[in-house]
């Protein structure tokens, strides 16, 4: 019985020590599944940290997308890579370079940097992306080496070349005639200027609206919305692209009667000038060459003069005398540029009906320029376009004569030997001209001999301004005066003469 007694315990001991190691058991299994759900979760949240840490790339986005038209009002170009094509046929690759040159200095007037100049040697422009696509493909790496945002093209470029040259390059694609427009679109500060500049930008733009997507679709017109579409979608019938070239025609009609209605101020100042008998004297030249510094030399005027294309850009006029006391004006126009564009040419008519109207021309040339002759050329081709211009004695001045050397005087010397050579800088040979101009301005045809009150002082005053006196007699009866007058004066002083 008592060893029954020790051995119940035992047995229970041994059942007891069981349920210790099985309750042990399940605590260590819990712990080791604690330990692995903690390490599951610590393994999850690096990840999570990790993934909301770095940037992802989403597909489609940060590409190229539909790249809109030029901002005419305002172009930012500020790091910008020139491309050119030249044929053999056309120009030689010196003339080529000076293009490329000039194009240059276009960019950096309207803002741009310039980072890199290419020329491309081809019978002519690729039909798809103007280069080629190899080509175009050179052209996107150096533009993601340089860094550049903008590409100028030194040609007027189609809307399907510039958008395949843009898809092919990931940047703006401008071409010569944007940056242009853009330059005159910043110096225009008179309104009428202004609405010649924006008429010639939305005559560009028009042809080269385009877009994607839902701009390209159409709206349903009159009963064939209102099934599908319900109220809202019924529309005129036309794609967002056509109302936009709708608006643009609108705003081109508008622009042109504003521009016609400011034809009679213009009328009025220049008939003004007509009544007097006040002779014109137009000042042209190839942008950049001198023409307000040369003009302000002239008259002693102080317009505004700055080493920058089309700084002039609204005619300013500015009145001088002669030696003699007669009084004449300068017309200091736009300038003008090789390739300039048809927009602009047919925009700005109005101003350059100013020139027609001149009784004698001051053709203003950089005689530092490497090729003067060329800008001549240019300058010669846009002239020919105004009414008027050939029966119109012209008078050439080379400007810029403290930067030229002598091989460049020789060489205007010996091809146009009755050409000035002058610098407004230091005004050397500035005498000269404005001799030969004063000497071929045109005398009044009507011949007077009459003697005068001497309380017609006004009168004679007045013939001394805008006539050409040949003699003044002061005598006890009156004033023998002798001159040629225009017809207005004339008739006056047979008014007022004596006998």
């Amino acid at each position: 019985m008592p060893r029954a007694d020790r051995s119940e315990p035992a047995a229970g001991d041994a059942a007891g020590r069981g349920d210790v190691l099985a309750e042990r058991s399940e605590v260590l299994l819990d712990d080791d599944r604690r330990g692995a759900g903690a390490a599951r979760d610590s393994d999850e949240l690096w990840e999570e940290r990790e993934g909301r840490n770095a940037l992802r790339h989403v597909t489609g986005l940060g590409e190229l997308q539909d790249v809109t038209e030029v901002e005419y009002r305002k172009v930012r170009l500020e790091r910008v890579v020139l491309v050119g094509v030249w044929s053999s046929a056309t120009s030689t690759q010196s003339q080529a370079e000076e293009s490329l040159r000039e194009l240059a200095a276009l960019a950096e007037t309207a803002g741009a940097q310039v980072c890199d100049g290419l020329l491309q040697h081809r019978y002519r422009p690729d039909a798809a992306t103007y280069v080629g696509s190899g080509k175009a493909r050179e052209i996107a790496d150096i533009v993601a080496r340089e860094e550049a945002d903008t590409i100028i093209v030194d040609d007027d470029l189609p809307p399907s070349q510039r958008r395949a040259l843009e898809d092919a390059t990931k940047v703006k694609v401008v071409d010569r005639t944007a940056v242009i427009l853009d330059i005159f679109a910043q110096h225009a500060t008179s309104r009428e200027g202004k609405a010649q500049v924006e008429l010639a930008q939305l005559q560009y733009m028009l042809p080269r609206l385009r877009g994607w997507g839902a701009s390209l679709s159409r709206q349903a017109g009159g009963r064939a919305a209102g099934a599908d579409g319900g109220i809202g979608s019924r529309g005129p019938g036309e794609t967002k692209i056509e109302m936009d070239r709708r608006v643009i025609r609108n705003r081109i009609a508008r622009l042109r009667k504003q521009i016609a209605q400011m034809a009679p101020a213009r009328d009025v100042k220049r008939g003004s000038r007509r009544r007097y008998g006040l002779p014109t004297v137009a000042v042209v030249g190839y942008t950049n060459a001198g023409k307000s510094s040369l003009t302000n030399r002239l008259t002693g005027a102080s317009e505004l003069v700055e080493n920058a294309l089309f700084a002039t850009l609204d005619t300013a006029v500015r009145r001088a005398r002669a030696k003699d006391g007669r009084l004449y004006a300068y017309v200091d126009t736009v300038g003008f540029v090789r390739r300039l564009p048809t927009q602009l040419v047919e925009a700005f008519k109005s101003t350059l009906e100013e020139v027609g109207e001149a009784d004698l021309i001051v053709h203003v040339v950089d005689g530092s320029h490497p090729d003067p002759f060329s800008q001549i050329d240019a300058v010669n081709e846009v002239l020919a376009g105004i009414e008027g211009v050939g029966d119109i004695p012209t008078v050439v001045a080379f400007n810029k004569a403290d930067m030229m050397d002598e091989a460049a005087r020789g060489r205007i010397a010996s091809l146009m030997p009755d050409a000035f050579v002058v610098s407004a800088a230091t005004g050397e040979g500035v005498d000269d001209l404005r001799a030969a101009v004063e000497a071929a301005l045109p005398t009044p045809n009507v011949h007077v001999s009459a003697l005068l009150p001497y309380s017609a002082g006004a009168l004679l005053s007045q013939v001394r301004e805008y006539g050409k006196v040949d003699s003044v007699e002061y005598r006890d009866d009156g004033v023998m005066l002798e001159a040629q007058v225009d017809s207005r004066l004339a008739a006056q002083i047979v008014e007022r003469s004596i006998g």
